[in-house]
């Protein structure tokens, strides 16, 4: 990319720039961060979507953000289209959406810790399946998203139980 000139776009006017075309394709945009700092300067675009991004969509994305993005007057950046990754806390309705199904890890108010598979979600709550018991039994507890001070997806390494996933609202499915 040619110097054009010793600036780059603000983080509103990428979104204002990107979200459109995002949207139209099924996507949106969690987060856009600028690394100043890095040589050359780092524009990274964090995409969501409900069946997530595979390699093929960001490649597309990146191939039209880059479009847009060329159009400003701007120093030369390096352009990154990514997805927001495991360790991403869930924080909306969305992000919970659109990770049923996977096991979480949840923190209260009232500062209890529960694991579980997540089941449907909703705008005030979320069905949680976890083992209780001393047997280990599965129920569904429901939780409301304004108790949750954080949450994030577990790593799993092993199939899902499939009766957990009947719980969660989601037998037959893959995850």
């Amino acid at each position: 990319m040619v110097e054009r000139s010793s600036r780059l776009p603000s983080q509103r006017q990428v979104i204002e720039l990107l979200e459109g075309e995002f949207a139209r394709a099924g996507y949106d945009i969690e987060d856009v961060v600028i690394d100043t700092s890095a040589r050359p300067p780092r524009i990274a675009v964090v995409a969501d979507g409900d069946d997530g991004l595979d390699l093929d969509t960001i490649a597309a994305l990146s191939r039209t953000a880059s479009e847009l993005l060329d159009d400003l007057d701007t120093s030369p950046y390096v352009l990154e289209v990514t997805s927001p990754g495991v360790d991403r806390p869930l924080t909306t309705p969305t992000h919970f959406r659109r990770a049923r199904g996977r096991r979480v890890e949840i923190t209260l108010t009232d500062g209890a810790t529960v694991s579980g598979r997540l089941g449907d979600c909703g705008d005030e709550t979320v069905a949680l399946v976890v083992r209780e018991g001393a047997r280990a039994d599965l129920a569904v507890h429901e939780i409301a998203l304004s108790t949750i001070v954080n949450a994030v997806v577990q790593v799993e390494f092993s199939p899902p139980n499939p009766r957990e996933l009947e719980l969660a609202g989601l037998a037959g499915e893959e995850t």
